[in-house]
């Protein structure tokens, strides 16, 4: 048989077990409080800022990879009219 709960049904609650929910509830509680808190504080820090060097490293290095990209773009350049002048050679042999 299933029991009905109503005004008549008895819950008993020892001591250790109403202390764990109380402090259960403290505790989140808190934890909210404290993260919220937080969350203020963090909306009120200034923004981290760029410093010089850490933008020229970057300029740098930006730079560098331009530099690179152009040697290999010109290195691809002189194979290809290799090929070309080979192709051509084939093709006015035949």
């Amino acid at each position: 048989m299933a029991k009905k709960l109503g005004e008549d049904t008895k819950v008993t609650l020892d001591l250790k077990t109403i202390g764990m929910i109380v402090g259960f509830a403290v505790s989140i509680s808190s934890m909210y409080f404290v993260l919220q808190s937080d969350i203020a504080k963090a909306m009120e820090l200034p923004l981290p800022t760029i410093e010089r060097i850490e933008y020229d490293l970057k300029d740098e290095l930006i730079r560098q990879t331009i530099m690179d990209t152009q040697e290999d773009v010109e290195s691809i350049l002189n194979k290809l009219e290799k090929l070309e002048e080979r192709i051509y050679e084939m093709s006015k042999s035949q």
